[in-house]
């Protein structure tokens, strides 16, 4: 993994989403940096740590990071919340606290769980990477920017940026993906022990908004906050909003 260091302060670490890189965050670099110590994660196969062929299990990866970030309060964007929630679950001597951002416990919609997505949604993007690989990734680019009231700027945003750090490794998506399908962390929420942030964009069409407050309610010490005209990347479209939540909870926790 790659971890780059920004700010002074408290000591945040920040983890992406599929097929993104820590450079994604840089809105909230600029608007925390000043208070807050930033690690910005690169996960396995991913941004400069491309060519890493460490697996993406989420239980390793969040030990590791535990271990290189001590005393730090976490946050995870969509799939990057899944090694933010098992750092805090595993290790909650370690994380004193835990921003999820547009990140759900499921992504898929279940007989007892209506706030996902279909299931084949991320089996046929596994398809698709085999057939036209750069095409896919810019068609889920286009997915996260769908129904922000600033979709076109968010787009141009993550166009722009995505590959900017080198194109991630296939490998590494296809075991991302299988991770959105198969997750379900549900029943652990419970025993979350460290205060919790749940942040949603209303018009998230990857993380129903109804996901985040579901699961915030699920966990103890938990607060979920959904971002008017925000899709599935908040921190893009509605930065401000975003930067002052994070640090509103970061305060708390001080």
């Amino acid at each position: 993994m790659y971890v780059e260091t920004r700010g002074q302060g408290p000591a945040l670490a920040l983890i992406h989403g599929w097929a993104m890189h820590g450079g994604l965050f840089a809105p909230l670099v600029e608007r925390l940096q000043d208070r807050y110590t930033l690690h910005l994660v690169d996960l396995p196969g991913h941004g400069y740590a491309r060519d890493d062929d460490t697996a993406l299990v989420p239980e390793t990866l969040a030990a590791e990071l535990v271990a290189r970030i001590p005393d730090a309060a976490w946050l995870g964007w969509s799939l990057g919340g899944q090694f933010a929630l098992r750092a805090a679950l595993d290790h909650p001597h370690a994380v004193r606290g835990l921003v999820m951002v547009a990140s759900s416990p499921r992504f898929v919609v279940g007989e007892d769980w209506s706030h996902g997505v279909g299931a084949q949604l991320f089996r046929d993007f596994g398809d698709a990477l085999a057939k036209d690989f750069r095409g896919t990734l810019e068609g889920f680019l286009a997915l996260e920017a769908l129904g922000s009231a600033h979709a076109q700027d968010e787009l141009r945003s993550l166009r722009a940026q995505a590959f900017e750090r080198g194109e991630p490794a296939a490998r590494t998506l296809l075991e991302g993906l299988h991770l959105l399908d198969s997750l379900d962390l549900r029943s652990e929420l419970p025993m979350l022990c460290v205060p919790s942030l749940w942040l949603s964009g209303r018009r998230d069409r990857l993380v129903p908004a109804g996901a985040m407050p579901a699961a915030a309610a699920l966990a103890r010490n938990a607060r979920s906050v959904v971002i008017p005209h925000a899709g599935h990347a908040p921190f893009l479209g509605a930065a401000d909003a975003v930067a002052h939540e994070i640090d509103t909870f970061l305060q708390q926790l001080a």
